[in-house]
């Protein structure tokens, strides 16, 4: 394999500095599983600290009436701002992705409660096709099925066939977690209104690495984690976007003290907050939530657009290495179609994918035979690339 020296490409790179501000583990050859778990940025590490020894172990409960109670809010509208093009008040950091997407679909239906189908794409994430089902049984509606191709996926022809008077709810995600394939959010989206029903984006392969302006597109709600391309750690909390004109609509199901209209009233009978907060549950993990904030901080930094560049030409350049070994790859070749992961498609995926972790190449199998690249603009170097490329051709004899 002739691959031109990527020391240029590393230096030419205007994100190049931003890799430095990472925790990197110089024992790797590569690591090209920023779409499953971000690095750890330095100033998470920093801030984590100062909380522990400064809030938790100097303010103790005084922290929640000096900061830690307004966080989700100010840290949501910080992520909306930042990454998601929503105006304040209408995004709030809680909980995990899964029960925010239980949340959200308990939410969605209610505002179309003349209606009882539930679309949703058989190849989505599992967590958001058994919630649908879940939310369906729980409310006596139907799930329809849509089934669409692995590279060109969800298009508005493909979703528009499965719509009709009786579609309250759309789930869909904006990446395609096996191909990387990239949804067209406002085609589909205005398609769902069209059809008189509302949508629910699951961007969690997205946000961080792709421009998204929910509001100008009109979307009704959205979800999505922190943990990959924000880079806020294992676990850390999801977030939730309800647009503000279905608020004062937005029924969800677990109704916590921190989705009460008045947080300390301990009142006998529940009123919800007429504002984001009423998405909340119970008591938020305040440290989950500040790493959360320097990850939006440091993309805020490096700016969404900056990063979509960079992630174009890193999914380019992968896509010509692997063209040129012989390589099967799934994923479009129009970088307007695609995400920031490049996916090999190949019969011994899995233990190619072991013997890659054995070679200190850390990439990422799904089910049955694809191999995931995550390239993380913000971390990723061309140099990476091109050793994990060496090193994958070198495991995985071509097909045909």
């Amino acid at each position: 394999m002739s691959v031109s020296d990527p020391a240029p490409l590393d230096a030419a790179d205007p994100l190049g500095p931003f890799r430095e501000r990472f925790v990197i583990d110089h024992d790797l050859v590569a690591y090209l599983d920023g779409n499953s778990l971000g690095r750890l940025p330095r100033a998470t590490l920093e801030r984590l600290t100062a909380f522990v020894r400064e809030e938790w172990g100097g303010r103790l409960i005084r922290g929640w009436s000096e900061s830690w109670v307004e966080l989700p809010v100010t840290v949501g509208d910080e992520l909306g701002a930042a990454l998601l093009g929503a105006a304040a008040g209408q995004t709030v950091i809680a909980d995990s992705t899964s029960v925010n997407i239980f949340k959200l679909l308990h939410a969605a239906a209610g505002v179309r409660p003349d209606r009882d189908e539930i679309v949703i794409d058989a190849t989505n994430f599992p967590t958001d096709r058994y919630l649908v089902e879940t939310v369906a049984r729980a409310r006596g509606m139907t799930v329809r099925w849509l089934e669409p191709d692995l590279v060109d996926n969800v298009t508005t022809e493909v979703l528009t066939a499965a719509l009709g008077d009786r579609t309250a709810v759309v789930l869909l995600s904006q990446v395609d977690y096996r191909s990387g394939t990239l949804l067209d959010v406002p085609a589909l989206t205005e398609a769902v209104h069209a059809a008189g029903a509302v949508v629910i984006w699951d961007l969690c392969h997205s946000a961080g690495v792709v421009p998204i302006t929910l509001d100008a597109d009109e979307v009704d709600f959205a979800v999505g984690c922190t943990y990959k391309y924000v880079n806020a750690g294992p676990g850390a909390p999801a977030y939730v976007y309800v647009a503000a004109r279905h608020l004062a609509a937005a029924e969800q199901p677990i109704t916590g003290w921190w989705s009460a209209a008045d947080l300390f009233a301990m009142s006998d009978t529940y009123e919800a907050s007429p504002t984001i907060r009423r998405m909340l549950s119970g008591t938020p993990s305040v440290a989950g939530i500040l790493a959360v904030q320097e990850g939006v901080r440091l993309i805020a930094e490096a700016g969404v657009e900056a990063i979509r560049t960079k992630s174009e030409q890193l999914t380019a350049f992968t896509i010509d290495l692997l063209d040129e070994a012989g390589l099967e790859i799934v994923t479009p070749r129009d970088a307007a179609l695609r995400g920031s992961h490049v996916t090999v498609r190949h019969p011994d995926a899995r233990a190619i994918t072991e013997r890659l972790v054995a070679r200190r190449v850390v990439p990422d199998f799904r089910e049955p035979d694809l191999i995931r690249l995550g390239l993380s603009p913000l971390t990723t170097s061309y140099a990476e690339v091109v050793a994990a490329t060496r090193i994958l051709v070198e495991e995985a004899a071509p097909i045909g």
